[in-house]
This record gives structure tokens, C-alpha cells and sequence, in this order.
């Protein structure tokens, strides 16, 4: 069996799967004061009984990293540069611990001006008096020579929680990016150990020990020990989990449009064909844009829980959330509250809904249930205009899916998935207002628990060769090899791939799994005195984001619960 369990804005959702389909399930109540608790309570909720053995592996997804970036709830953070020539680093600073510091890699990877000791030493004295322990390192072009991070690091010493290297993040030329990237992973390093020690620990009290993986921003997972060295790639699981629970359930001949309506926010994204859209340069949160390869996913602060007020003497919804629908014993009333009136639901208390409603009908002049009505109404409207602007968004860029570039790709859903706690009344309402066909995703309570659990390994590299200097690299992998001159694109591509099958191997994947495949490929020679010198090699793989083997079984059981279509 596989527990899968999904941290929500307003609830944790958590699954346990066999070959059957999903054997139990259950909701909690998201504390985000106590996300360990919830996290706790629902793997109480699911595997009471269940022998230990009969448990093979634990998928967790969580706005843990999320909620601290976007809540600068962070800890103290230094970042040291090493930049050169070019654009002034101090553009890109992240904090009042930011310092700009002596050493020059060039384009490829040479060293123009070496690291100053004793400067770096003196930062590293002032850092401690300031308590700062968490410290990001980046020199411009470490992807094509780590030296001079690596030294960073080392005169540094053991003094520091944490030092993250940004050649350790990403492949991809970016330095900015690589900035953000690298304080924002040191950022949230210590608050991610934490809860995940805690988690290991529950585990284990259980007599679960099972490896345990972590959902990444891109719909893949990675090991619990790997996400330790770059808890970053955390961030925006959450809406990964809605993409990859509605994978298994889209349609395989045209576009998707997925959208997870929770209690706080409504995700979207979009698939095509069973593919998912892929947010090219890397994710943007918090104000900063980042390399960390995540899914292309939009949110918006309406959901069955946002507050429904009076403004300007129109009607407003959301963005904020202040608790429950008042049906469940919520201060302010809600969509959900709407739907109580309209004899939708009737699991709560509907003279609440009646009564929080009342007020605002009274100032539109209009009746109960037909305020009933507009409130959601306005809902579904907000949410398809919201996912317009964000189709056209797509449309006006180039189209990244996980797998390929689409030149001049026009993405026109056919479809709308809908999961999440209201999704069967939002379904049947978003059908009157498109042409699009609407489905409930089955079991769409829990679909994003579901993905997390059978989400697979994914993981990438990058590999560079310089013939004429006679190195190949891979820096995330702190891989350096001495090549020949007669080293080439098929000799690049052949390394990578095994660099990709060591790495993955490492991080908990099968390797009878892996479906490896290159996504970038660039090879230029160089010429001195109109003589070729060498040969510039570019290449990057990845193992294609997925589900596991198997996860087409599970998936035709679950389309039996089906509720009746719109």
C-alpha cells in the first residue's frame, strides 16, 4: 500500500492506495499553527489496523515552504555574491545580510579574479554576532566552475547551519534567478528539516519505516534526505498534487483545464493531452523569480470558504478566507453558505447560512435565494474568467509542456476537470457558462492525495564540455571529469544519461522505472585562426514526470465513482 497526504490550505487530505484503488481515506482540518498535527491525525485517520509491513512508502505534499516564503515567516537569511563585470549584484539583493564580494568566473568557466580570504572571513565573523546561520553562496557562471562557491564555503566552515551552494540548484544560466534560488532554499532549509524530522519521527512511533518522498513543484517526487539538500523544490506542491491527481482522468486527444476549488483558492492548469504545461524558466513566489522547475499553475483567492461581502454596493468575493462556511460555524458568510440556502448541502447548520446571508440581500434588494443564486453565480464566473486570463497569458508566450516545446501552440481547452471539497456543485454551475465539457475528477475529495501517491521520480541534469579546455561538468551532481578532444554530442548524451541513472537510483526511484529523455541538446564548435579549437556541448535530461506503472488500474476502479455528469 501507498499512503499518500496532501497539506491544504483548509484541509489534509489523506489517502491510503492499493491495486484496488484507494482502501481508506480521510479529511482534517488544516492548523497551519500545527501542521505537524494535522499531519499526524491524518495518518491516525488512515492506517489504524493496517500492519506496518503492508505499507510500502510514504508520498507527502505540503504548503509547508509556501506558507513561510509567502508569510516572510523565513529564517534569517545571508546571501554572498561573487558577480565580475556585467550588471551590479546589488539589483538583486535579498535582505539587509546581502554582501557583494571579490571573485570572477567568465563564460566558460575560467577564473579571471580569485576569492579574497580574509574578506569572507570577516563576513563570516559579523554573521555570527548577528545570529545569522543560514547562508546562500553564488558566483556568477558556477554552472560552468563551482571553484570559487566551494571555496566560499569552506572558509565559512562548520559555524553554519546551513550553506547552500547555488551551483547545487539548477543547471540553467540565470544569475539572478540563481540568487533567489539559492537564499530562498537556505530560507526555508531549517522550518523544512524540522517538520520533516517530526514527521520521520511519527512515522517511526507507528513502526513505519518506509522511505518516505516528498512532491516537488514539477509533479515529481524525491526522497525525504534528497529534499533536505534542496527543500526549495517543495514549494508549490500543492497545486502539483491537483495537476497529477487529475492526470489519469484527462482526456488523451485534446487540451485540459484543470481547476481545484478548495476552501481558501481556486488552482488551475492546464494539460494537453495527459501532459502537463510546464513553467519554462522556473516558478515565480513571493516576489521572486526563481530556477526551480515547477508545473505552470495559476491561483486565485476565491473558494467555497472566501468571504462574501457588501462593496461599493455591488457584491464582492474573496480574496480573504476568515474560517469555516458559517453552515459549519464560520463568522462570515461564504459561497458554501449559498449553497446551504439553496438546499445544495445539508450537512451543516443552513439557518446559519440563512442568517449570515440576510444581511447582504437585504442591501442588494433582492431575495434570499436569489442572492443565493447571484453569490454562486458570481463564483463560477470569477473562476472561468480567471482561467481565461490565464489561457491567454499561455497564448501569448511559447508552450512548454514537461516533454517538448510546442512552437506557436494555441492552448483551447475542450474539457474542464473540476476536484476539490465543492467540486460536484461547481461542476454542474461552470457548465452553464462554457462550451467546454465539465467533469468531476472521481473521488475529488481527496484527488490531490491520490496524485501525491502516485506521482513518480523525476529528477534532471545538465552536463557541459568544454573539448578545447578538456573538462566535462555536471555541478548539481558536483560531477568533473577530463575529456578528449574527439568527446561529443552522442559521448555528452551517453554521460548524462548515466549521471541521470545514478541520481535517481539515489533518490529512491526503481530503476526499471525510469523513462529518460533528453530536452536540450546544443553543440557549437569553436574557432581560432580558422581552425576548429574544440567543441561547446550542452545537454540536459530528465526523467519524464509521470505516474507509477500500475496507476492506470487504480485509476479505471475510481472512475466507477464517478458522481452524474453535468
Amino acid at each position: 500500500m501507498i499512503l499518500g497526504l496532501d497539506v491544504g490550505g483548509t484541509h489534509t487530505d489523506v489517502v491510503l492506495i492499493d491495486k484496488d484503488g484507494i482502501h481508506r481515506q480521510t479529511k482534517v482540518p488544516t492548523d497551519h499553527a500545527d501542521l505537524l498535527g494535522c499531519v499526524r491525525a491524518g495518518i491516525e485517520g488512515v492506517t489504524g489496523g493496517i500492519p506496518p509491513d503492508g505499507i510500502s512508502r510514504v508520498v507527502l505534499s505540503t504548503t509547508l515552504t509556501t506558507n513561510a516564503i509567502i508569510e516572510g515567516k523565513t529564517n534569517e537569511t545571508a546571501v554572498i555574491v561573487s558577480a565580475g563585470p556585467g550588471v551590479d549584484p546589488e539589483f538583486f539583493r535579498t535582505g539587509p545580510h546581502y554582501y557583494c564580494v571579490a571573485g570572477s568566473i567568465d563564460h566558460r568557466g575560467r577564473e579571471i579574479q580569485s576569492v579574497k580570504t580574509s574578506e569572507i572571513q570577516a563576513i563570516a565573523s559579523k554573521l555570527k554576532t548577528d545570529g545569522v546561520r543560514q547562508v546562500a553562496v553564488v558566483s556568477k557562471f558556477s554552472v560552468r566552475n563551482p571553484k570559487h562557491e566551494t571555496q566560499v564555503r569552506d572558509i565559512l566552515g562548520d559555524s553554519f547551519f546551513n550553506v547552500v551552494l547555488g551551483h547545487r540548484l539548477s543547471g540553467n544560466l540565470n544569475f539572478p534567478r540563481r540568487i533567489a534560488t539559492a537564499y530562498l532554499n537556505a530560507a526555508v532549509c531549517e522550518t523544512h528539516r524540522r517538520f520533516f524530522d517530526a514527521v520521520r519521527e511519527s512515522l517511526e512511533k507507528k513502526g513505519l519505516n518506509v522511505p518516505i518522498y516528498v512532491l516537488k513543484a514539477d509533479g515529481g517526487t524525491m526522497s525525504l534526505e534528497a529534499s533536505l539538500q534542496c527543500p526549495g523544490q517543495t514549494i508549490l506542491s500543492g497545486p502539483a498534487a491537483s495537476v497529477m491527481g487529475s492526470l489519469p482522468f484527462a482526456s488523451e486527444t485534446e487540451e485540459t483545464l484543470v481547476l481545484d476549488i478548495g476552501g481558501t483558492s481556486t488552482d488551475m492548469a492546464i494539460l494537453i493531452r495527459k501532459v502537463p504545461l510546464l513553467d519554462p524558466l522556473g516558478c515565480e513566489l513571493g516576489g521572486y523569480k526563481t530556477l526551480i522547475r515547477a508545473l505552470k499553475t495559476v491561483s486565485i483567492g476565491l473558494g467555497g470558504d472566501s468571504v462574501v461581502r457588501l462593496a461599493d454596493g455591488g457584491l464582492s468575493i474573496g480574496p480573504d478566507r476568515k474560517g469555516p462556511a458559517m453552515a459549519y460555524g464560520g463568522p462570515v458568510p461564504t459561497p458554501t453558505d449559498a449553497l446551504f440556502v439553496l438546499g445544495k448541502v445539508n450537512d451543516g447548520d443552513a439557518g446559519s447560512s440563512r442568517r449570515g446571508l440576510q444581511p447582504i440581500a437585504d442591501g442588494l434588494g433582492m431575495s434570499l435565494e436569489d442572492t443565493a443564486n447571484r453569490v454562486f453565480d458570481e463564483a463560477c464566473r470569477k473562476i472561468l474568467s480567471a482561467a481565461g486570463e490565464m489561457i491567454s497569458n499561455i497564448n501569448s508566450k511559447p508552450v512548454y509542456t514537461v516533454q517538448e516545446l510546442l512552437g506557436g501552440y494555441q492552448v483551447r481547452p475542450g474539457e474542464i476537470l473540476v476536484l476539490g471539497g465543492p467540486a460536484p456543485h461547481f461542476a454542474r454551475r461552470l457548465g452553464d457558462f462554457t462550451d467546454s465539457r465539465v467533469r468531476v475528477v472521481p473521488r475529488w475529495q481527496v484527488a490531490n492525495a491520490l496524485g501525491a501517491a502516485l506521482a513518480k521520480n523525476t529528477s534532471e541534469v545538465t552536463l557541459f564540455a568544454d573539448t578545447e579546455r578538456g573538462i566535462a561538468v555536471a555541478p548539481e551532481e558536483d560531477f568533473y571529469k577530463t575529456v578528449k578532444r574527439d568527446f561529443d554530442r552522442e559521448s555528452a548524451v551517453r554521460l548524462a544519461f548515466d549521471l541521470l541513472r545514478d541520481k535517481c537510483v539515489k533518490q529512491g526511484a526503481v530503476e526499471s522505472e525510469l523513462e529518460m529523455e533528453v530536452i536540450e541538446d546544443i553543440q557549437f564548435n569553436m574557432v581560432r585562426s580558422f581552425y576548429t579549437s574544440g567543441r561547446n556541448i550542452r545537454v540536459k535530461v530528465q526523467v519524464k514526470p509521470g505516474l507509477i506503472p500500475g496507476y492506470r488500474e487504480i485509476a479505471d476502479r475510481l472512475a466507477e465513482s464517478v458522481p452524474p455528469q453535468t
